[in-house]
């Protein structure tokens, strides 16, 4: 960035963050009134004072973008873009016709909204992907069966299929009127547990495998993958948290754990005494059994299948011993959501909602949907992901925080799910039991850390706020760890350090326009993700 671009910038900034503490700040009829004490706490570089994650599962971006804006309105919640919709790097004419895959991508109506998972490990992906040829999805990450659910849909070829906005509706509304990133990546190739590590904190290396009852070291390759003499290696897989009651089946089942070590965004976070907190789906205890707490709660997704809400490797800050809440914990009031308490900043969804009721929204919130809620195939869908993230949008905008707000939708990976772009390896690595000759011969790994090969795959990426830019598709390259580094920008909290991809992150600043707000609400019906009446 050149210094004349700097100094504009920093007066945008600047005029836009008089802009955030004027009145006039309110849209939408917004209530007016003093700020709320989170984000009194400390002083931001631009006017956003308080940033939502919402963390999803098991998407690329094709999957649901890839037609965008064009519907086909045969069926679900009819969708009609706006004039002057910016155009999205998609599935074209000839990718839609003559696929190099052994199938042409179709599209999936909205009754087949609940699919089979597909495969989406460290290696399966990279091999899909083939050198950037993305011509072996079938090969490699489809699953020919749908692991005994007979309810869920599946055919030959499922792994190239999409949504479009008669299903993912709200998505494609939110697209519609904030901002969309068309050129969002995976981190690193690979499942849940390395998506969410690399969103806390850059940084999948500096894991070990530890007993789940005594937490003494141990050697398990399904837990870390090239480990050193002292066991420490990367995480590619989905080991479980050692710092959580609910792991290995609520300590039923012998599954060694995972420890990781080194700093994480909550961290930074408590050293500059900044509000935060992870809020995820039956993170409340149900009960009680052989000194641990037992995650027991469930619901149903749309087809009637129990699903258990809470699911372990969704929650990376579990893996640390400084932000973890191993006996989940409650907060010992709604002041002290956020803040040093006994459950150490990690939550309960219906914590979120307290503290969204009583005026103490931490400055920095992640939400990790129930399980049957987080779009997850195999046993969530995006209907029912779209319940959830349009609920807790609108109660966001629903209160006087939306003002200074950022919510950030983001995935964990791709699930394997097809995209046509091929991604552009900037970290390689040199294993040879995992690598692909693209990871091998890509550039050297970031601190000499094998098995951290990405970007992988496209992912969908959107920014709801007041100083959003409105229907507007960004194509400057970011990535899952672009989030932890808008954080870090934001509050001043330096990097995460020991080889973190913060250090390369692409900024989010193309989905903000930081002048003044001028996106409003946007409130949409959960059920149809068409704007509510």
């Amino acid at each position: 960035m050149g210094r004349r671009h700097r100094v504009v910038l920093a007066a945008a900034m600047s005029a836009a963050m008089s802009v955030a503490l004027a009145s006039a700040c309110g849209t939408g009829g917004g209530r007016s009134g003093p700020p709320s004490p989170s984000a009194a706490l400390a002083g931001t570089r631009t006017p956003i004072k308080h940033v939502v994650v919402i963390f999803g599962e098991n998407i690329s971006y094709d999957h649901y973008f890839g037609t965008y804006p064009r519907a086909a309105n045969t069926d679900g919640t009819r969708f009609t873009p706006a004039k002057g919709t910016p155009r999205a790097d998609g599935l074209t004419k000839r990718l839609l016709k003559h696929n190099p895959n052994r199938y042409n991508p179709r599209r999936l109506t909205h009754e087949q909204a609940l699919t089979c998972d597909q495969d989406h490990s460290y290696a399966a992906e990279q091999k899909a992907v083939n050198g950037g040829r993305m011509d072996k999805f079938v090969e490699y990450t489809e699953r020919g069966k749908c692991d005994g659910q007979p309810i869920l849909f599946g055919t030959p070829g499922l792994v190239m299929d999409y949504y479009d906005g008669n299903t993912v509706t709200a998505m494609w509304n939110y697209a519609q009127h904030y901002a969309m990133s068309d050129n969002s990546w995976d981190t690193i190739f690979g499942p849940s547990t390395p998506g969410a590590l690399n969103l806390a904190s850059g940084q999948t290396h500096g894991g070990y495998a530890v007993d789940p009852y005594t937490h003494k070291r141990v050697t398990d390759a399904s837990v870390v993958q090239s480990p050193d003499e002292h066991g420490v290696g990367t995480v590619i897989n989905d080991p479980q948290p050692a710092f959580d009651d609910c792991s290995a089946k609520n300590h039923t089942a012998k599954n060694n754990l995972a420890v990781m070590t080194g700093r994480n965004i909550g961290d930074l976070l408590n050293e500059k005494n900044v509000t935060w907190g992870w809020f995820q789906g039956g993170f409340r205890p149900t009960g009680e059994a052989n000194g641990y707490a037992v995650c027991g709660a469930a619901h149903e997704n749309i087809g009637g299948n129990p699903v258990v809400d809470y699911i372990p490797h969704h929650e990376p800050f579990q893996y640390y011993a400084s932000t973890a809440n191993e006996k989940h914990l409650p907060p010992s009031s709604p002041a002290a959501i956020g803040r040093a308490d006994r459950a150490n900043h990690q939550y309960d969804l219906a914590d979120f909602d307290t503290a969204l009721k009583t005026g103490h929204l931490p400055a920095v919130s992640f939400l990790k949907a129930p399980a049957s809620q987080d779009g997850h195939a195999g046993y969530s869908d995006p209907l029912d992901e779209q319940r959830f993230v349009a609920a807790s949008v609108n109660a966001v905008q629903r209160s006087p925080e939306w003002r200074s707000t950022a919510i950030v939708l983001a995935y964990d990976d791709s699930d394997g799910w097809y995209d046509h772009r091929a991604p552009v390896i900037r970290n390689g690595s040199a294993d040879a039991a995992v690598d692909s000759p693209q990871c091998v011969q890509g550039p050297p790994a970031a601190g000499g850390l094998r098995d951290r090969c990405g970007p992988s795959q496209r992912l969908p990426l959107l920014v709801v706020s007041p100083y959003a830019r409105v229907n507007h598709v960004d194509h400057r390259p970011t990535e899952q760890t672009s989030v932890l580094r808008f954080i870090e920008d934001n509050w001043g909290l330096g990097r995460v350090g020991g080889a973190s991809f913060d250090a390369r992150a692409g900024t989010l600043e193309g989905l903000f326009d930081f002048r003044r707000p001028r996106a409003g609400r946007l409130i949409l019906d959960p059920k149809t993700g068409a704007p509510a009446r």
